[in-house]
């Protein structure tokens, strides 16, 4: 069911130049971009066609509730996302000789732990080689005491990964800042880098695929300037780009790219997620609709669910909501950006055949079809959100 039949009309609050799916300006021919050659981009995802379905990373958080207690009422300034900016690099008010320690600190504790690190894989290669070697030894201490010092260590690794887990929020609080310079910004519908600003339609969304050392296949989602001339980089000459981390199948990356569209879209209220309940009132277009009653849910329905809801419920409405991603039928829209820029549909109009199973069968992989041609009458009927409350 959809909440939303079309789109709201934005109140003021929202700079000129903020971006609005129906307000797309003409712009010139998207031009061949050479370095783009020799890396694996299987597809482009479409402009527009919203679902209103978000990605289960951010929907169900595994950290955000921690996160909001803790740092209380700077959340605004310390959270990732809020109504204005979705940042993507961590400011730091720490010097070079910390952040080296701090980075080996973290390789020992998450690399040796026996909590969701490799402390029992080497206990296991330390136990064998003990049982291998144990009658070279002249003492059964001097057999197991290659064993000891790993389980020592291995120990020592765990208990500092537990308390750094524990007041690592104490860092983040104190000398933590998410950059508003580099950022998808929604109040002025631009793109701020450090290569300069540029509006958020030049940015293309791609599913690119990188191969391991032993042939295993890696998805990834990013956005890449469409008019690298513009955004020149005289040291790596590698095009402008952003990539956005998404645990889970392809459709979860179809979902995140849907998210950050009705993200950075005024005509749309932000997102359903629980980073973005804090600020929804700050945000004029959610706001009105959050006021008109078309949210169907309490102000506080994200903050309450957490802290009623146990690890396991909560895990629970995780995987239902992993399941609802990966079977929405994400393949067949139209791309909206046809209208817009002139060739468009020449540069890359095919998508996978079957969006769901794509990357996860590999026999697969070859079967692409084109894209529905896009219409403007399409379109304009085809802008609406599913941020259902989880039955």
């Amino acid at each position: 069911m959809s909440l939303q039949n079309e789109p709201l009309t934005p109140a003021e609050g929202y700079a000129e130049t903020a971006y609005r799916f129906d307000a797309i300006p003409e712009q010139s021919y998207a031009p061949q971009n050479e370095m783009l050659h020799g890396r694996i981009l299987e597809t482009r995802l479409p402009w527009g066609s919203y679902l209103g379905v978000n990605p289960t990373t951010y929907q169900y958080s595994d950290l955000w509730f921690r996160e909001y207690q803790y740092i209380g009422d700077d959340y605004n300034d310390y959270t990732m996302i809020n109504e204005s900016r979705w940042s993507k690099r961590v400011d730091e008010n720490v010097n070079d000789f910390y952040r080296i320690n701090r980075f080996l600190f973290i390789l020992f504790t998450h690399g040796f732990s026996f909590i969701r690190g490799g402390g029992w894989f080497v206990f296991g290669i330390i136990s064998v080689c003990t049982l291998l070697f144990i009658f070279a030894a002249d003492t059964l201490l001097q057999a197991f005491t290659p064993l000891l010092i790993a389980t020592a260590v291995c120990g020592i690794a765990t208990i500092l990964r537990q308390l750094w887990e524990k007041h690592e929020l104490k860092f983040y609080n104190s000398n933590r800042n998410w950059s508003n310079d580099y950022a998808f910004c929604r109040r002025t519908g631009m793109v701020k880098t450090f290569r300069g600003i540029f509006p958020f339609y030049e940015f293309d969304a791609y599913i690119e695929m990188t191969v391991g050392t032993q042939g295993s296949q890696f998805h990834s989602l990013k956005l890449i300037h469409r008019y690298p001339h513009r955004s020149p980089d005289s040291f790596s000459k590698r095009p402008l780009e952003f990539s956005f981390t998404v645990d889970g199948s392809i459709a979860q990356r179809y979902a995140a790219w849907d998210m950050l569209q009705r993200y950075m879209d005024v005509s749309q209220p932000l997102p359903d997620v629980p980073e973005l309940e804090p600020f929804r009132h700050l945000d004029p277009t959610t706001k009105a609709y959050d006021e008109a009653g078309k949210r169907g849910r309490p102000a506080t329905y994200w903050r309450d669910l957490y802290a009623n809801s146990s690890e396991e419920e909560l895990k629970a409405l995780r995987e239902a909501h992993r399941s609802e991603v990966d079977s929405t039928i994400w393949g067949g829209r139209p791309d909206l950006m046809e209208l817009s820029v002139p060739n468009y549909r020449e540069t890359r109009k095919g998508e996978p055949e079957d969006v769901n199973d794509f990357g996860r069968f590999p026999w697969k992989a070859g079967k692409f079809v084109d894209r529905p041609e896009t219409t403007p009458s399409a379109d304009s009927t085809d802008q609406q959100l599913n941020d259902e409350p989880p039955r």
